[in-house]
């Protein structure tokens, strides 16, 4: 009698089983198609992204003083000789574009501003581990932080920038790869 009971019971059991199943493959797919949908979008966000970027570093180079090759360079907030062609005519490059390798000498009271964003980015990871008493940044820790690939190419850019805010005064090396804000350097908004 008892096995008689267990097997009216046993299709019950399974079609519930099977109910939940079906269920839950059901949520799979509507999960993959939001995760396709997604993947869709971010892939358009990251080449829109790219693409800024791209434009930025552009027009700084446009913006960039010459170099040692023998042509005038016009101090940023400026204005550069007329055009030829155009006699009077003074165009002015904006005050806010920085040339990516130019970086100012620390001085007490230069505003972070003085850097053209990607050193600021520095400064402030810099920073923001010293409060958090994380001690000193290293490249391929920047590169993460920043969400850029972590790969040689990537990791020495940011140690040439890093090294670069090292021998103007506005970060410390306290050992080597290792970066920190240089002493009296406050963040931005206080230049000391």
């Amino acid at each position: 009698m008892s096995s008689l009971l267990w097997g009216s019971r046993m299709p019950s059991v399974v079609g519930l089983l099977e109910q939940r199943e079906l269920g839950a493959r059901r949520r799979v797919d509507e999960l993959r198609e939001e995760a396709d949908r997604i993947q869709a979008e971010l892939a358009v966000a990251e080449r829109e992204w790219k693409e800024w970027a791209i434009a930025r570093s552009r027009v700084g180079e446009v913006l960039a003083p010459a170099d040692e090759s023998g042509q005038d360079q016009v101090p940023a907030g400026q204005a550069a000789p007329p055009a030829e062609g155009q006699p009077g005519k003074t165009p002015q490059a904006p005050e806010a574009a920085k040339p990516k390798s130019q970086v100012p000498m620390w001085r007490e009271g230069l505003d972070w501003s003085a850097l053209s964003v990607d050193y600021q980015r520095i400064l402030q990871l810099g920073a923001d581990r010293a409060r958090l008493g994380q001690g000193p940044v290293t490249c391929q820790e920047m590169a993460a932080a920043f969400g850029m690939d972590v790969v040689p190419a990537r990791v020495e850019a940011l140690r040439s920038k890093a090294k670069r805010l090292v021998a103007r005064g506005w970060l410390a090396e306290p050992a080597a790869g290792r970066f920190t804000p240089a002493r009296g350097v406050a963040g931005p908004g206080g230049g000391s």
